[in-house]
């Protein structure tokens, strides 16, 4: 162990000498751990809020501005400076019910729990085929009868917001539950139903209605606020008409209108792989090696 020591310190004197490494004191290394705990949960709160999309609008503008300064665009450098000032203020208006429920969930946690609870493998749920076809069977079943109904499906974009404003479910999807809430005069029937992965996690939900005002004139409340949630967030809603009983999808702020069942299942089915699952990382990694040892014994045989 000395060789080695005495080796290494040989190597750092002669080759290394120019690394200004400075000195690292304990409060240093506390620093390091609070920002790292800091930004991590801040990142995780963008990340499951509409908010997200919000943020990656501003990196762009930011990009846009270190370009403007690489190549010395004066004038576009110029009025960023004079709009800085405002940037702050700009900043708390839009972010402003993000930043209120922020607020309010870390008041009602307990810091201590949390500072020890950080979970790694935390995802996007993945909706199986099953749900699948039991949404598609579910709709169409409704759409015959006329049975008007709105069904958001979240994916990378949580929609907590949205969902407090519901009935707490969490069940699991079958398209005779969904007739069921959606049945006329029945308690839950008005308002949206929420799904995450392959679960129903809260009905009679309120959405935001769109303000596009190229939607058909025709279109009642449950197209606008299917059209709505996609605007704000990368959800996909299905829309069953009460009038026609014809199935519509909205996704990124589009209205397809009149679709059949393949193009919805076409349009699930890119959603889910899009998705991707929650499967923890080590256990991603023991499923690989066992289809490898698997194969190896094949090969062998």
């Amino acid at each position: 162990m000395r060789a080695i020591a005495a080796g290494f310190y040989t190597l750092w004197n002669r080759y290394l000498y120019w690394i200004d490494i400075p000195e690292l004191h304990v409060g240093d290394v506390v620093e390091i751990v609070i920002i790292a705990f800091v930004l991590y949960h801040f990142l995780v709160w963008i990340k499951s809020t509409r908010a997200w999309v919000l943020f990656k609008g501003l990196l762009v503008v930011l990009v846009f501005l270190l370009f403007a300064a690489i190549f010395q665009l004066n004038t576009i450098i110029w009025l960023a400076g004079r709009l800085a000032s405002i940037a702050v203020i700009a900043f708390v208006i839009i972010f402003h019910p993000e930043l209120r429920s922020a607020l309010e969930q870390l008041g009602r946690k307990n810091f201590l729990s949390a500072l020890f609870s950080v979970d790694f493998s935390k995802g996007t749920e993945r909706f199986s085929e099953k749900t699948i076809s039991e949404l598609i069977k579910g709709c169409y079943e409704m759409g015959k009868v006329k049975t008007g109904a709105l069904i958001v499906i979240e994916r990378k974009v949580q929609l907590n917001e949205y969902i407090r404003t519901g009935i707490s479910l969490d069940s699991l999807i079958s398209s005779q539950l969904l007739i069921n809430i959606f049945e006329h005069n029945t308690p839950l029937h008005d308002g949206a139903v929420i799904v995450r992965g392959d679960r129903i996690v809260s009905a009679t939900c309120y959405l935001p209605l769109s303000d596009n005002m190229e939607l058909s004139k025709d279109l009642g409340t449950r197209h606008r606020a299917a059209v709505g949630i996609s605007e704000v967030s990368d959800s996909m809603t299905i829309v069953v008409s009460e009038e026609t009983g014809a199935v519509s999808l909205a996704a990124d702020g589009t209205l397809y209108r009149n679709v059949d069942a393949d193009f919805l299942r076409s349009k699930l089915k890119f959603a889910a792989k899009m998705n991707g699952g929650t499967e923890p990382l080590m256990e991603k990694l023991r499923r690989r090696m066992k289809h490898a040892a698997k194969a190896n014994k094949a090969d062998h045989k």
